[in-house]
């Protein structure tokens, strides 16, 4: 079980640390998972503020360019789910002069989204490279004989899971990473699949904090209710 301590917003996401399990390991057998790691990694976390730093005039542009393409989606919304699904779609004819604004847009946002990914990516596939010597660092210093993927395990006990102590590890072997790829460098299949993971884990935690933040808005509004009455 993974214990909240702080969020931290990191690259337009947010993401959480863990804390370190009770227990280690169960009869030298542990579990580890690599997207919490790297996405919880010191390394990862400041590399993406990096990013968001140098890119930050990239990033207001598509932004702001995100904004024009939605509304002009709007405009084509008939059922208003703030997406163009397959039956509106299949309406919609190249020629018309909103869809083509729409792909400007995109290939303009891609365009512009092109370089923060790929130093993004390059700073996970940094990470993502170290994190082998940080589990084995683990199983030396815990005696751990058999380190074992998350979804490897269908029941545990209590204190299998040692990502926190990998985290650590992790942090203390790679405090920092270029966010800088040497020219031409693209990252393989493997990294990509290792950047989906953390996105998903980023984008899990903020649902998980707006689900939060609009509970605690509830509780207030309904103590000021109480209040006036």
């Amino acid at each position: 079980m993974f214990k909240i301590i702080k969020p931290a917003l990191v690259a337009g996401l947010a993401i959480a640390a863990i804390s370190a399990p009770a227990s280690a390991q169960v009869n030298g057998m542990a579990t580890s998972n690599i997207g919490l790691t790297v996405a919880n990694s010191q390394a990862l976390q400041t590399g993406f503020q990096q990013i968001n730093t140098t890119y930050q005039s990239q990033i207001t542009q598509v932004e702001q360019l995100n904004q024009q393409r939605m509304q002009l989606v709007q405009q084509l919304d008939t059922n208003n789910d703030g997406n163009l699904d397959e039956a509106e779609q299949a309406v919609l004819n190249e020629s018309n002069p909103t869809v083509q604004q729409i792909g400007q847009l995109e290939s303009q946002i891609g365009e512009l989204q092109r370089p923060t990914q790929l130093a993004r990516l390059y700073v996970v596939n940094q990470v993502g490279q170290n994190y082998a010597a940080a589990v084995d660092q683990v199983m030396t210093n815990r005696d751990i004989k058999v380190m074992l993927a998350p979804e490897a395990v269908d029941f545990a006990v209590e204190g299998l899971d040692v990502t926190a102590l990998v985290v650590e590890a992790l942090n203390a072997r790679l405090p920092s990473v270029s966010i800088t790829p040497p020219q031409g460098w693209q990252p393989n299949q493997a990294t990509v699949e290792l950047m989906q993971e953390v996105q998903r884990i980023y984008a899990i935690f903020a649902q998980q904090q707006a689900a939060q933040a609009q509970q605690q808005g509830g509780q207030a509004a309904s103590g000021e209710e109480v209040r006036r009455n």
